[in-house]
């Protein structure tokens, strides 16, 4: 795979796809490489592409595969649901025990509302959240993505990070006018924000582990903080949790951090590696939702048999106190393989739970503004050294890697080595 080579499969696709893919996220000209990876197999840790190729595989599907590729229960689950019926478009027994599931592990929810997508809970979330408070205004975070919702696509990181666009056209300069924009950790900007548009903000929504510019945690009382400017606003305090639910805990990180949310956001592992997200919040504000209520969301697919199955048993495992004292060891070993490889080397590894980020930049990275400084194309001829060694990092230095129980020291120790041989050269 090399700049200005095209695979057949990949002139099929660009013909046929936009771009050639159908995520901006899978394209790897970010990483100086013309053509994306097409995969044919995975299995536990590892990819198996159209050629062939194997990789140690550290994106996992962006974050929701915590026991790796085609996990044997996962795909059991799936068949037997399968068996019975694909869709139905009506209620069915598993919905309810997901959503049982996801109340009894997050520690803000008292109900939640399944959907198909992060981008159509993160839509749902902001609509029911103006309802309830009546008003316009919502407050994001620079280098925060929420998924391709017009009001949410300004200033968002990943995808757009990587490929530079500020903002996307098609989006309506009326939708975007009632979203303000500040800087991720800057308590200051928050507070002014709020003073200024504190009357008219329904809410401010916020990474709560900031994963689409890498991985930026929270500084010391910034998300205590957000509470406060929320609750002296009458706003309501949104946590978007479709990459740190179930990943950095098993109540995400309102658990880890002891900050609760009024609404929350779910996504990727609440599907067990199928399409399938989630929001929820208080009960009050839930039954504001059709048909309880007068704010209208609705799904064909919504509840999915297949999806909910892969998320039952996936979430019924993480009840176990023991898989996350293991990720976090394997967090931890992995995140002092880095820094021990980079030290000197203008990098810093920053890590929560089991998802981390090599930042080819002097650390700390607190905000967008210090990760878009990150030496890019140096990140880029990083990730084709791995490749060309058979392991796989996101295509973009604004992603995060993510452990699973499927990563063991083996797996670590290769990486980490691999890394070293980079900054040594």
């Amino acid at each position: 795979m090399a700049v200005g080579t095209r695979s057949e499969l990949y002139r099929r696709a660009l013909a046929l796809i936009p771009g050639g893919v159908n995520s901006p996220v899978r394209a790897m000209r970010a990483v100086g490489l013309d053509e994306p990876l097409f995969v044919r197999s995975g299995s536990g840790a590892y990819l198996e592409d159209a050629h062939g190729e194997r990789y140690l595989d550290w994106v996992l599907s962006w974050g929701p595969l915590l026991f790796g590729h085609a996990d044997p229960e996962t795909v059991a689950a799936v068949i037997e649901a399968a068996r019975d019926g694909t869709t139905f478009g009506a209620s069915t027994e598993r919905e309810v025990e997901l959503a049982a599931e996801l109340v009894a592990a997050v520690p803000s929810l008292e109900q939640v509302r399944l959907v198909s997508s992060g981008t159509e809970a993160a839509m749902s979330t902001i609509r029911l959240a103006r309802a309830a408070t009546r008003r316009d205004r919502i407050v994001k975070f620079s280098g925060c993505y929420h998924g391709h919702v017009d009001a949410l696509l300004a200033s968002a990181g990943s995808g757009l990070a990587t490929l530079g666009i500020p903002a996307s056209p098609g989006v309506p300069t009326a939708v975007t006018a009632d979203t303000i924009v500040c800087p991720f950790n800057d308590v200051d900007a928050a507070a002014a924000a709020v003073a200024r548009y504190g009357e008219g903000l329904a809410c401010i929504v916020v990474e709560p582990v900031a994963g689409n510019m890498g991985v930026v945690p929270p500084a010391p009382g910034f998300l205590e903080a957000l509470r406060r400017l929320c609750d002296a606003a009458g706003a309501l305090l949104v946590f978007d949790e479709v990459i740190t639910g179930f990943r950095v805990a098993r109540g995400g990180a309102q658990e880890r951090y002891g900050v609760l949310p009024d609404l929350t956001i779910l996504g990727k592992l609440v599907g067990g590696g199928l399409p399938l997200a989630a929001f929820g919040g208080r009960a009050e504000l839930m039954e504001r939702l059709a048909p309880a209520g007068d704010v209208y969301q609705a799904g064909t697919l919504s509840g999915n048999p297949l999806a909910t199955a892969a998320g039952l048993s996936v979430l019924r495992r993480l009840r176990d106190p023991a898989v996350y004292a293991e990720l976090e060891r394997r967090g931890a070993r992995l995140e002092a393989g880095l820094a021990a490889a980079t030290e000197g080397a203008g990098a810093c590894v920053q890590r929560v739970g089991a998802m981390a980020t090599l930042f080819l930049r002097e650390g700390p990275v607190e905000r967008y503004e210090d990760a878009m400084r990150s030496d890019t194309e140096r990140y880029g001829a990083l990730f084709r050294h791995l490749l060309e060694r058979g392991i796989y990092l996101a295509p973009s230095q604004f992603e995060a890697m993510f452990v699973s129980l499927a990563h063991g020291d083996e797996e670590i120790e290769r990486t980490v080595d691999a890394v070293a041989g980079f900054f040594a050269d």
